[in-house]
């Protein structure tokens, strides 16, 4: 019994020496490089209020009508009406995005053209309606193009071939007199029919090459609606929101009685190319997430609350930022600044230059009904890895655009920094 005794509190010693080895992990590993390699969860951060705006605006994805893609509508597809182009980043291809006039209201057709404005080829077939025109989107990379799609309109249950024909083409299709001298009509050559692809009742996500060949879906989840997306800055997936059928048709529904416009609202999801998805999160937002420019995080807004999400790694974690009491904070000193701005009639004060990052002294938090500035969190913008930027307003859209309401927009910022790593005890 006493060498048993003996054996265990020397077991005891040895566990607790390798512990306190100096090359231990946990105490020797070296401080990150980079906040790529700092977890969402280890993160700290700093609130600025009411700081100037980000001077990097993210980019549009509305352009004007590529011209040579324009002549080509008006001379050889008289059915067809182009309604955008969008030019991959390479300026090497430009998607077409079009309808023909016996198409439903709001379903569309893609087509892909060359950089010089050459039809290359079909991308979407006559089964496919493409829907959400605003939100395609070319990869950072110019490798690949996204777009949201569903079965077309009076489309039998389960028809997946393409079955509608192609609208004849009067150039295509007239005849030459032989015996006239005049320089016969060039016909132009029509792109064949796309393959057929795999369609769903409900919007899913669908990806194409530069080329416009290849289209798959890259979410097969009938009976939910992916309706936003954007994609991350190094083009290996892509941050979506997504709804169910039953959750938008209600929220179309409390839309129209209130006369609003339809903003949906839906839970981020992590999208990789390979079709693999993660739900990032089970509560909804009206706000779109946004990616860190390294790749290596996701931002998502709800109401007065930031959450940070990590985009790899087999244990990725997730961090919440609450802010309502900054924001009731900031929102107290920024209304006082606009009362006396108000007050002196001859002091011109830039508002939004001020920044009222020091919390005025007060021991009770103020009433957010009593506050015209506190507002929910309605733009996110990541300009480097340690900043990200964040707008706070008012914000009503109705039916009728001169109803529309936009007030106290106001910039912040959260600085990133990683967690400082524990020291042993000693």
């Amino acid at each position: 019994m006493r060498n048993l005794s003996i054996g265990i509190l020397f077991g005891v010693m040895a566990i607790a020496a390798s512990c306190s080895r100096p090359g231990d992990n946990a105490s020797s590993a070296s401080p990150p490089t980079s906040l790529s390699q700092v977890s969402a969860v280890r993160l700290n951060f700093r609130y600025e209020a009411d700081v100037p705006g980000p001077t990097d605006q993210p980019p549009s994805n509305i352009e004007e009508r590529n011209a040579a893609v324009q002549a080509d509508f008006d001379q050889n597809r008289p059915q067809e009406i182009l309604d955008k182009t969008i030019t991959s980043p390479d300026k090497k291809h430009i998607a077409a995005v079009f309808h023909r006039v016996s198409d439903v209201n709001a379903e569309y057709r893609i087509d892909m053209y060359s950089g010089e404005g050459g039809l290359i080829g079909k991308i979407t077939p006559d089964t496919m309606a493409v829907h959400f025109p605003d939100t395609i989107l070319w990869s950072p990379d110019s490798s690949a193009l996204a777009i949201v799609a569903m079965i077309r309109a009076g489309q039998e249950e389960g028809n997946q071939a393409p079955g509608v024909p192609q609208i004849p083409n009067p150039i295509a299709n007239s005849t030459v007199n032989p015996d006239e001298t005049s320089t016969p009509v060039a016909t132009p050559t029509l792109a064949p029919a796309a393959p057929a692809v795999l369609t769903f009742r409900t919007e899913q996500i669908y990806l194409c090459d530069a080329e416009g060949a290849n289209l798959k879906p890259i979410t097969q989840s009938e009976g939910k609606i992916y309706f936003y997306y954007v994609w991350s800055p190094d083009s290996s997936m892509l941050a979506a929101l997504v709804t169910t059928s039953p959750e938008w048709a209600s929220m179309q529904g409390q839309a129209q009685q209130k006369k609003e416009l339809f903003v949906p609202a839906g839970r981020p999801r992590l999208v990789e190319k390979n079709g693999r998805e993660r739900l990032l999160d089970d509560a909804m937002t009206q706000t779109r997430p946004v990616w860190s420019p390294d790749s290596s995080k996701i931002a998502a807004a709800f109401d007065t609350q930031i959450r940070i999400y990590d985009a790899n790694g087999n244990t990725p974690t997730q961090a919440a930022i609450p802010l309502r009491n900054q924001l009731l904070i900031s929102s107290q000193a920024y209304d006082k600044q606009l009362e006396q701005q108000a007050a002196a009639e001859n002091t011109v004060t830039n508002v939004n230059d001020q920044q009222a990052t020091s919390a005025p002294a007060t021991t009770t938090l103020p009433d957010p009904s009593k506050l015209v500035s506190f507002n929910p969190i309605v733009v996110l913008q990541w300009t480097s890895p340690d900043i990200l930027y964040f707008q706070t307003g008012y914000v009503k859209q109705f039916e009728n655009p001169a109803d529309n309401r936009t007030s106290y927009l106001r910039w912040h910022r959260l600085i990133f920094s990683p967690q400082p790593t524990q020291q042993p005890a000693r």
